[in-house]
């Protein structure tokens, strides 16, 4: 063997010794529970849109006499349309978080969707089956709530669709984190570190103030406080609408906590912060920016119109949100930079 070639196998190419440090990016893997929530996520939106496209198609399913869903209202044909094209999304999310080109998706375009999905499908996540206990212990829709309620839907839809949400956050939530992990883990790992600028610092105290006025709301509310409810929305309180008060409030207190944590730094392992600002942000920006859209159409129950203490708790929501959600961006920057 000549003296070249020997040199030849002893030093390496550089060019592929630089390969060879570099970390390989593959999807995340399939392994079987993955692959059975990447069934069940698409299969979980089936009844939702189905029921939603045979309601534009003029079907009466599931619809009593007197809804005012059988009112042909553009409004509501247009908030059909939307919401089924938002359902659908889910199955677009699913290819992305489980398929190897998901990983080149740009970030921005993907986290903005599933921050949205996160902060609409906590609160069903938490909210329903704290509803489907109180009235398994007997404390559900109570017959005077009953009474001053006009017929909206069959009581089967809200269970069917309801579950169907429930699996798909379950299952968004099993595919996003494993993917989070492995194009973004370091960004999650270890503890907040050093406070961030006292700017954000600023932000975040608003957002924890914010998010603690909210809270008291709801969870005055779901204590059976009437003042600022109006007469109808108080004689028609019940376990299941203090459930859902109980969980709004919660992520409201959730998005200030966690904003106020992240902002100021410590030793606290990051995820746990980061999580609560996530899904907090998440359910008050995307909940109170829905709530104050439908307040501003036709009320889907056929009675009075939402009270004025009751918009300003929505508009909480969403300052609430929108400022967590502000201290959360410039975290994961402040993250990237390090």
């Amino acid at each position: 063997m000549t003296e070249r070639a020997v040199h030849t196998m002893r030093t390496p190419n550089p060019e592929r010794a630089e390969h060879a440090l570099r970390p390989v990016r593959h999807a995340p893997g399939q392994g079987a529970w993955r692959r059975a929530l990447t069934v069940a996520a698409p299969a979980a939106t089936v009844p939702y849109l189905a029921l939603k496209t045979a309601w534009l198609a003029g079907s009466r399913i599931g619809i009593p006499d007197g809804s005012v869903l059988l009112d042909p209202d553009p409004f509501l044909i247009a908030a059909n349309a939307v919401t089924v094209a938002m359902d659908a999304c889910v199955i677009l999310l699913v290819l992305v978080l489980t398929r190897p080109w998901g990983l080149r998706v740009p970030a921005w375009l993907l986290t903005v969707p599933v921050f949205v999905a996160t902060g609409l499908l906590a609160p069903i996540v938490t909210g329903f089956p704290g509803q489907l206990l109180v009235r398994l212990l007997g404390f559900g829709e109570g017959t005077a709530a009953k009474a001053v309620r006009e017929p909206f839907l069959d009581p089967w839809v809200f269970n069917v669709v309801y579950t169907g949400f429930a699996i798909q956050g379950l299952a968004l939530a099993g595919l996003f984190v494993p993917y989070a992990r492995e194009r973004w883990g370091r960004r999650w790992q270890g503890v907040p570190g050093p406070r961030l600028p006292s700017s954000t610092g600023v932000v975040a105290a608003a957002a924890a103030a914010a998010g603690l006025a909210v809270a008291a709301v709801y969870v005055y509310w779901a204590l059976g406080g009437a003042a600022g409810l109006g007469s109808e929305r108080a004689a028609a309180h019940s376990a299941d609408t203090a459930v859902v008060s109980f969980v709004h409030g919660m992520c409201a207190l959730a998005a200030g906590a966690g904003a106020l944590i992240l902002a100021r730094g410590g030793a606290l392992r990051a995820r746990w912060p980061l999580g609560l600002a996530w899904i907090g942000a998440g359910a008050a920006l995307s909940w109170g920016t829905w709530m104050l859209v439908v307040s501003a159409g036709p009320q889907l129950d056929g009675g009075e119109g939402p009270p004025a203490a009751a918009l300003l708790a929505y508009a909480g929501q969403m300052i609430t949100g929108s400022l967590a959600a502000t201290v959360l961006a410039r975290f994961l920057i402040s993250r990237r930079e390090g």
